[in-house]
């Protein structure tokens, strides 16, 4: 058996080597990330960031947690892969585990948030022609994100992408938030179902009103068309609950989970109600779907969330969060905080937010700024009150010098 040795022994070589053979696709910053644990990343010199970032809301365990390193070693030594054509023991409770902790009665799984949230659009389309005489428009909102393939690229209401990659998949209409009067105006004979992300993640971590959410639920419920909550970044504990409908008292008809789900594993879901439990075979699948590798980990990190009741951390975290930006919002001149649980924004008077988080990259603090003046914090559902008081340490050291 023949090894390829990597002959890049230093930053610099690895960099160049990027910069020539990986498919440019977003703004990278020159350093390589080697190793992880907990809150905390390592790059290749050694230099340590503290991750406020968590991988967009995926890391929900910290990085490289033990019970998900032994739960993959394990089913590495038992089954790693047996295709989709056939139950496997890790399918069958993690889907256990979803259900007896929902609202819901099936799952399909699948590696990404964009391949969820495609099922959940040919689930509702699927419906649609089955109970609603064809219809298949789905309603989103205005500065929603719902994944990068073409589909889910046309149900995003991003502006940026109005005019990318046309022509789109039709049968998309883009409504403002929490605007009852749009949402009324546009449903038509042709709406199967409406989707929604309860608060937007990439849109700036805008929430919907609790009535506005019920009363669409009601509207749904009144017209027959299906309620789809995109819970990719909100879901498995985020927001203070293990779901974020579970704030409005409300039982959508879909939601759709990635991110946090593998913690760190390529892993998502589709739930539905057993009423929707009507594709045919060949309808929906996928060659790595239920693959019992990733519904390992995802069964050690949905227990472990449930276990160790990260949804109440993540609550008393993010207002902790909360009243230590309070505390510095006058002599920064924060706006805006917002956010439920460790899903929170922030935002500053000019357009400053990259300039920010590239600063605080320097000094080793991960942040994330979606949009021009807005800073968004994503951290780990382990977080404590020693980390967030460090985090605002260095926020405030690059705000002095700002």
């Amino acid at each position: 058996m023949i090894f390829v040795e990597s002959k890049l022994k230093n930053t610099t070589e690895l960099i160049n080597e990027a910069n020539k053979s990986i498919l440019f696709t977003t703004m990278r910053p020159d350093i390589v990330m080697e190793r992880g644990e907990g809150m905390y990343l390592w790059d290749t010199e050694g230099k340590s960031y503290l991750d406020f970032m968590g991988g967009w809301a995926v890391t929900s365990l910290g990085h490289c947690p033990s019970v998900l390193k032994e739960a993959l070693i394990n089913q590495c030594n038992t089954l790693i892969n047996a295709s989709p054509a056939y139950y496997n023991r890790p399918m069958i409770e993690l889907a256990k585990i979803l259900t007896d902790n929902s609202c819901f009665d099936r799952v399909f799984f699948a590696s990404s948030g964009s391949e969820a949230n495609e099922g959940a659009i040919k689930l509702a389309r699927k419906y649609g022609a089955k109970f609603l005489n064809g219809a298949y428009e789905i309603i989103t909102a205005v500065n929603s994100f719902h994944g990068r393939t073409l589909a889910t690229m046309s149900a995003t209401g991003k502006k940026v992408w109005a005019d990318l990659y046309e022509p789109k998949v039709p049968g998309f209409k883009h409504i403002p938030i929490n605007d009852l009067d749009a949402i009324k105006n546009s449903i038509t004979s042709n709406t199967c179902a409406i989707m929604f992300e309860p608060i937007q993640g990439e849109g700036g971590v805008n929430e919907l009103d609790k009535d506005y959410i019920k009363t669409l639920s009601g509207i749904c419920k009144e017209k027959g068309i299906l309620l789809i909550v995109d819970e990719v970044q909100t879901g498995l504990g985020r927001t203070g609950k293990l779901f974020a409908y579970q704030h409005y008292q409300i039982e959508p008809d879909i939601m759709t989970l990635a991110k946090g789900i593998g913690g760190g594993y390529p892993l998502s879901a589709l739930l539905a109600k057993e009423s929707l439990n009507i594709f045919e075979p060949g309808d929906q699948g996928g060659t790595y779907s239920s693959q019992p590798l990733g519904m390992a980990a995802g069964l050690a990190v949905v227990s472990e969330i449930i276990n160790k009741n990260l949804s109440l951390n993540a609550k008393v975290q993010g207002e902790y969060i909360i009243k230590k930006l309070n505390a510095i919002k006058s002599k920064y001149g924060l706006k805006n905080i917002r956010g439920k649980g460790l899903l929170l924004a922030f935002d500053f008077p000019e357009d400053k937010g990259k300039e920010i988080a590239h600063k605080c990259l320097d000094k080793g603090l991960l942040l994330n700024s979606p949009r021009p003046s807005t800073i968004r914090l994503m951290p780990p559902l382990i977080v404590t009150n020693e980390d967030t008081d460090l985090m605002i340490n260095i926020l405030s050291d690059v705000l002095d010098t700002i």
